[in-house]
């Protein structure tokens, strides 16, 4: 069985047709297939219907007893973003279809039909939704290229979270991981996501402080056309797209007051309006949110709502910084190296026993993302296979580490801490050895030890 297979879900249907013997049929297979289903027989009632639920998939006749179809299909549409519409008639033409299509429309189904027509019909829509979303989400792995180690720890403090995500990844409330920048709180969200039983849904991440407000409101609930200069069609935000799946808010801090108060009423009602309309539309996705500041003194600032504040924090994931993880350093230091050294098709790297040293002494102010990025640059730029300190940037290779003269270390130690020091900063092993008052091969076997 493919994972597409696999994946199928029940969907929200809407039937608008005004013949109760086809709303009936309809109606029957698609519950029994194990969908839930909405059956109307005008366009007024399909209007209400879309103003207070979220539909996937509709069945729409051609001919309604009120008016057309496809008048009232461009409306549907516009209501739900994301939903597959079947345009159903007794009176099949090649130009009503054409139409139809043009007008949006994703199939067309003559009657009269069948069971199995109908089975057909939505299996191939549900696998082509599927296979987009898949898409998109394959698309945007790719574009950030980030290994993956959300598992990869030893610190206990690691576990712990990992433990709570595993306990409220089946739930629908809302999470606020709280942590320095780089410490792997998108890693989290997505981690969140995939244990869920919305794994099979997007995941949309909006990344908050590189949007101005106004860019900020039409990106999350999208805008009108011509909301504003440049908004030439209709375009849905992200909490649309984010239709079924988690949407996770990166520096949530960051988002404007007035916006804010659209967020809260979000979290409480599923409600929203895109920019510019004032259509109200509804839209089914868990939250998730990340920080790197404090909130309750931004709200005692008066820079974020409390009531906000208390909706977001419903469970509370905080986040250890790495130089706290120290035990992690060295894996993550080696799987990342192992994953850029395939990246740029390079033999096996490894580490040397004073990278290693420096990698554990050095604070890594800027958390994992720091290290990743440090380990990137020592792979591309380090032309050898193990990697000396030199390799590293001036801030983390001088950074005082090691043994102490006058501390409780042997000369020994003593002697490999200089020996280290010496060579990070010499661009040859010869130049080295000529610091150190040594020759090269002596040089080389008391760095083996």
């Amino acid at each position: 069985m493919t994972e597409v297979n696999r994946a199928k879900r029940a969907l929200n249907v809407l039937i608008v047709d005004d013949e109760k013997n086809i709303l009936t049929t309809l109606k029957m297979c698609l519950e029994g297939m194990g969908h839930r289903v909405t059956a109307v027989s005008s366009a007024h009632a399909a209007q209400e219907a879309i103003r207070f639920h979220s539909f996937d998939l509709a069945f729409l006749d051609l001919r309604l007893a009120e008016g057309s179809g496809l008048d009232l299909l461009p409306k549907l549409i516009s209501a739900c973003a994301n939903m597959a519409v079947v345009m159903i008639t007794a009176y099949g033409t090649i130009d009503a279809a054409v139409q139809a299509v043009k007008s949006g429309a994703t199939e067309f189904l003559t009657k009269p039909f069948t069971p199995a027509q109908i089975r057909s019909v939505v299996d191939k829509i549900t696998t082509q939704r599927q296979l987009e979303r898949q898409l998109a989400n394959l698309s945007e792995q790719l574009a950030e290229a980030i290994p993956e180690v959300e598992l990869l720890t030893q610190s206990a403090q690691m576990q712990s979270v990992l433990e709570i995500i595993s306990r409220v990844a089946a739930s629908d409330v809302s999470v606020l991981l709280r942590g320095e920048s780089g410490t792997g709180k998108g890693v989290l969200a997505r981690l969140l996501h995939s244990h869920s039983a919305r794994k099979d849904h997007p995941f949309v991440m909006v990344n908050c402080p590189t949007l101005s407000e106004d860019l900020l409101a039409s990106e999350l609930f999208g805008h009108a056309r011509g909301a504003f200069t440049g908004a030439v069609r209709d375009q849905p935000g992200r909490v649309e797209s984010a239709q079924g799946g988690t949407l996770f808010l990166d520096e949530v801090s960051e988002i404007a007051p007035s916006l804010q108060a659209k967020l809260l009423r979000f979290l409480q009602e599923k409600q929203f309006e895109r920019v510019g309309e004032n259509t109200t539309r509804r839209a089914d996705v868990r939250v998730i949110t990340a920080t790197n500041r404090n909130l309750e003194q931004e709200v005692n600032a008066g820079r974020f709502r409390e009531d906000l504040l208390f909706r977001l924090n419903v469970v509370e994931v905080i986040l250890p910084p790495l130089r706290e993880r120290v035990e992690d350093i060295l894996p993550l230091a080696r799987h990342f190296l192992s994953f850029f050294a395939r990246a740029t098709k390079r033999p096996q790297m490894e580490l040397s026993a004073a990278a290693e040293t420096m990698l554990q002494s050095y604070p890594w102010p800027g958390n994992i993302r720091e290290l990743r990025n440090a380990i990137e640059r020592a792979t591309i730029l380090w032309p050898a296979r193990v990697i000396e300190p030199a390799a590293f940037p001036d801030r983390i290779s001088t950074h005082p580490s090691g043994p102490v003269l006058g501390g409780p270390f042997t000369i020994e130690e003593i002697e490999r801490e200089h020996i280290q020091r010496v060579v990070a900063r010499c661009k040859t092993q010869e130049e080295a050895a000529s610091i150190l008052g040594i020759d090269s091969s002596t040089l080389w076997r008391k760095r083996r030890r």
